[in-house]
């Protein structure tokens, strides 16, 4: 009895976790994608605020840190729940914040030249975190079912939740991949994509662009879907390409913060 009950408690812990996302995974390729996009200049500046680490290995660290005492203040800010029928723009505020407010607050915290270094690493770590997040479509799903934590669904004969699904399950189902291999190969934009990607960007358009694939979602994954092969496929591309559009414009933040002679006009950090 002492051992099911361990086991219960132990998948509780980790069924919480699916609160947050991307999985591991995605946040790597993330991470990693922007780290190949770096300049010289940023890639050094970030290197030394980060102690030597890379920005892929902080990648996930936020996902465990919420979930401390010390960092509790920061669950919010990994998604912003939209209700149905809501506009994205006439969504209510979460009162603890949200992922598009916290994303401008570590970029002003970032470029404050009066933030101390502790704040301005903190900042990163959080940033690097969110970006990717940003780019997840569930973590801008109906704050009623939780962003699809309480919408059930069935994958490849298991019940699970889409939130869970979307964070995981199918990155893992589509590629058996490392971040670097994921890197490898979908890293690939010409500089005519990559400068539609960047284009006019701040973290309320991306967020809004992820919210209106959200609503896809939904709509294409009613409660009780028997998720398969045909769904994996299906979805492969956008998950792709969310992966990459929220490297890229990671790095463009990034590189705008850091590197002074970075030439991107259209990053919202410039504005």
């Amino acid at each position: 009895m002492r051992l099911n009950k361990s086991i219960l408690t132990v998948a509780l812990a980790l069924g919480s976790l699916s609160a947050f996302g991307w999985g591991q995974k995605g946040h790597d390729v993330t991470a990693y994608i922007a780290e190949n996009h770096l300049t010289p200049t940023t890639l050094e500046a970030v290197t030394e605020l980060l102690d030597g680490k890379s920005i892929v290995y902080w990648a996930n660290w936020l996902d465990n840190a919420s979930h401390t005492p010390e960092y509790a203040y920061s669950k919010t800010w990994h998604y912003k729940n939209i209700d149905e029928d809501i506009d994205f723009e006439k969504a209510p505020l979460h009162k603890d914040g949200d992922i598009v407010r916290a994303i401008y607050k570590q970029v002003e915290v970032l470029q404050n030249p009066n933030s101390s270094r502790d704040d301005q690493q903190l900042a990163l770590k959080i940033l690097v975190h969110l970006m990717g997040d940003l780019h997840q479509p569930m973590h801008l799903g109906h704050a009623s079912d939780l962003g699809g934590n309480r919408w059930t669904v069935n994958y490849f004969g298991r019940d699970n939740n889409l939130h869970s699904v979307w964070d995981s399950s199918i990155p893992e189902s589509a590629h058996k991949w490392t971040y670097t291999e994921w890197n490898n190969q979908i890293n690939r934009a010409t500089p005519e994509e990559e400068s539609l990607i960047l284009f006019e960007g701040n973290p309320e358009n991306w967020g809004k662009e992820t919210f209106e694939i959200c609503k896809s979602v939904y709509a294409q994954t009613p409660q009780g879907t028997k998720i398969s092969y045909d769904y994996v496929a299906n979805w492969t591309p956008i998950i792709e390409a969310q992966f990459l559009k929220g490297g890229l414009r990671l790095a463009d933040v990034l590189n705008s913060i850091f590197d002074s002679s970075y030439q991107q006009a259209n990053t919202f950090v410039n504005k």
